[in-house]
């Protein structure tokens, strides 16, 4: 099964966090985990990209959101 991962545009603190969170616990729970980038535009062009544990990995500390607000 695929699971995607979106967010919805504006910088919240947290988000890379929760996105972590949820792909980490995706893959434990045996899910194909898609990242969605620049929210509802990606999601209606199909910009997306994989993510697995090295995706994900040290994004915590890092500003903004992996998957890029919508331009």
């Amino acid at each position: 099964m695929k699971l995607g991962v979106m967010t919805s545009g504006g910088d919240s603190p947290g988000m890379n966090a929760a996105i972590r969170a949820v792909v980490r616990t995706g893959i434990s729970e045996g899910y194909e985990i898609v990242g969605i980038k620049r929210g509802w535009t990606g999601l209606t062009e199909n910009i997306t990209m994989p993510m697995n544990l090295r995706t994900v990995s040290g994004i915590i500390s890092g500003g903004g959101t992996i998957l890029q607000k919508e331009s």
